[in-house]
């Protein structure tokens, strides 16, 4: 049986290095909550605050895991503060992978972020720990943490 991912991460900031992690192979099994684009998550922003927590829920029925993706500014925005505080409510499991050694569009890296995850959660290092090859383990050590 497939896992259902939900990826929670700052998109202005880190949408290319989101879509490097998404599309990587080892999580071509995987239901992956969809991608919108800036348009669609913009729209839903303008619908006001209850607009997007419905999303958000909607996004998360379903899914084993929240996989939180760390970039720079991550831990200072309120939706993914939000989607993990739910996450952990609803008992999924939750990792954290510092994406911030990725390089984006223009070749750059950026500064490591804080992580926004509790103590007692997973973090990895996408680029030292391998994250292409290691990600699906990862996903499924947490959602057997969680007995899902």
């Amino acid at each position: 049986m497939a896992r259902k991912v939900f990826f929670s991460f700052h998109y202005s900031r880190d949408a290319w290095r989101v879509g490097q992690v998404r599309n990587c192979n080892v999580i071509s099994g995987y239901d992956k909550n969809p991608f919108y684009d800036k348009a669609d998550w913009e729209a839903i922003k303008k619908q006001g605050t209850q607009a997007v927590k419905n999303w958000i829920e909607k996004q998360l029925n379903g899914t084993s895991v929240t996989v939180v993706l760390i970039g720079k500014e991550t831990s200072t925005r309120p939706w993914v503060k939000y989607e993990i505080k739910r996450s952990i409510e609803l008992g999924k499991g939750l990792i954290g992978i510092d994406i911030s050694k990725i390089k984006d569009q223009d070749g750059n890296t950026d500064d490591t972020g804080a992580n926004p995850l509790p103590a007692g959660y997973g973090k990895y290092l996408w680029n030292n720990d391998n994250g292409r090859e290691n990600l699906g383990d990862w996903i499924e050590k947490a959602a057997k943490q969680v007995d899902r």
